[in-house]
């Protein structure tokens, strides 16, 4: 049985029990998700797991219910509908209900890799092997993870939508003493991982980081890699980009507001890669500019919060929408023509501190200033400024006349992400963006380094 013909079933019994005047609406996906860890440069796990999952959300006589299983017999789905059936008679009336989505074309994003979907063991345990041994006789950890997801959707309104996707990752250290060096990557296809080239850049980095010193904290210039841009982008989309939070003015985002450095383009574009082509309440997912130019163009929305501002879904409907609010969770930042744009390199480079041709060329133009390799341990202090206080981590160094001279103890800092990336404030962006897993597989944040005027480090990793 098909997850359509489960998701049709569902609506059925809805019609019988609830009535022909109940909506709801079903989404029902099976996830296959495969997991090789290594740790002291041994595979010490490998763990799959496949499942299952249904969830109906309800509204009946002014009053909504969401419920979910894991069972798709007639047994399990006829008990499904009935707990949420009995919920529903329970809850408050809920005049917002947005209704269902109607009846419109979902496009597959058809990027569906067989081989990936369906790889064995031993396909990881290649790139973990290569991995260790690029390392060159450093302790490496890390895992490599495959995952295969199919899906869909069906309402009351009789809607239906279709998808399936892949996806694969690794992400690793190399630890020379008490130096840890990184390399991670996202991707489509387990065959774009190559865990030699991994391996390599994280003991590259590794090496580099040996007998840092502490420098005072204060404002500096720097380079991020990737692996930090990429935390700046994920806190923009829970608390930045966030409809339910900008609908109750606790976002800094202000559409059709210059926020933004002009050569900033943020997109969150679900459809590049690992994603099924449609949110929670089966609406299309598509591009959505958040930023174009520096200006702020649009927050996400799922139908309820859409309505409430009056503009409708940007198909960003999830599980915690409800509470926490949509949020965008395959975001990119490209950069646009003009000063503080693309720099002119991109030559590969031998591992080391500077690990890839774009970093390199921001690195070449800074007069004085940090590299950093990855950022964690990231906290909110102010959601609405979305002021930040984190640490550094697997690598820090101290770049000057254009070269990395000293690797250089974590920091602690404490910045507001977006006036981090204010007009003036970008002085370059790559033209490589990297995409860099999440801890959940499907969502992805892709990026390339980034140099900016300022960041505030306000102290040593332990103040």
């Amino acid at each position: 049985m098909t997850e359509l013909d489960v998701a049709g079933q569902v609506v059925e019994l809805i019609r019988r029990l609830a009535g022909p005047d109940a909506q709801a609406e079903v989404a029902v996906t099976r996830h296959d998700l495969a997991l090789t860890r290594f740790a002291n440069s041994f595979i010490h796990q490998n763990v799959a797991e496949s499942g299952v999952s249904v969830r109906l959300r309800l509204h009946v006589d002014g009053r909504t219910a969401a419920g979910g299983g894991s069972l798709v017999d007639a047994d399990g789905l006829h008990a499904l509908v009935e707990r949420t059936v009995a919920a529903a008679r329970l809850c408050p009336p809920d005049p917002a209900w947005p209704g269902l989505t109607p009846p419109t074309a979902v496009r597959s994003s058809g990027l569906l890799d067989e081989e990936t979907a369906y790889a064995e063991p031993d396909a990881r345990a290649d790139r973990v092997r290569a991995f260790v041994e690029a390392v060159g006789g450093l302790e490496a950890a890390g895992y490599c993870r495959t995952s295969y997801r199919s899906g869909a959707f069906a309402n009351s309104a009789g809607h239906t939508a279709q998808g399936r996707t892949t996806e694969a990752a690794m992400d690793g250290i190399a630890r020379a003493g008490g130096a840890d060096g990184m390399a991670r990557l996202c991707a489509d296809r387990l065959a774009d991982l190559d865990g030699a080239a991994l391996g390599a850049r994280a003991a590259g980095k590794a090496r580099a980081a040996a007998d840092p010193v502490e420098l005072p904290p204060g404002r500096y210039e720097v380079v991020l890699e990737p692996a930090a841009v990429g935390d700046l982008l994920q806190n923009f989309s829970w608390y930045g980009f966030n409809g339910k939070r900008y609908a109750e003015r606790q976002s800094f985002a202000e559409p059709g507001s210059a926020q933004f450095d002009p050569s900033v383009i943020l997109v969150d574009d679900p459809l590049h890669a690992s994603a099924l082509p449609y949110d929670l309440e089966g609406t299309a997912r598509r591009a959505l500019t958040l930023v174009e130019a520096g200006v702020t163009r649009a927050v996400a929305h799922d139908r309820r919060s859409g309505a409430e501002v009056g503009t409708g879904s940007t198909g960003h409907g999830m599980v915690g929408a409800s509470t926490f609010g949509p949020i965008p969770r395959n975001l990119r930042l490209l950069a646009a023509a003009g000063p503080g744009g693309r720099p002119d390199g991109g030559a590969e480079v031998t591992p080391g501190a500077v690990a890839d041709g774009d970093t390199a060329a921001l690195v070449a133009g800074m007069e004085r200033g940090l590299l950093v390799s990855d950022f964690w341990y990231t906290r909110v202090l102010d959601p609405k400024s979305l002021v930040i206080t984190g640490l550094t981590r697997n690598g820090v160094w101290l770049v000057e006349d254009g070269v990395p001279t000293r690797a250089v103890r974590d920091f602690r800092f404490t910045e507001s992400y977006p006036r981090a990336l204010a007009p003036g404030a970008v002085l370059g962006l790559g033209r490589r963006p990297v995409r860099q897993p999440d801890r959940l597989d499907g969502v992805w944040w892709e990026a390339p380094a980034l140099r900016l005027a300022a960041w505030n480090f306000t102290g040593g990793a332990s103040g």
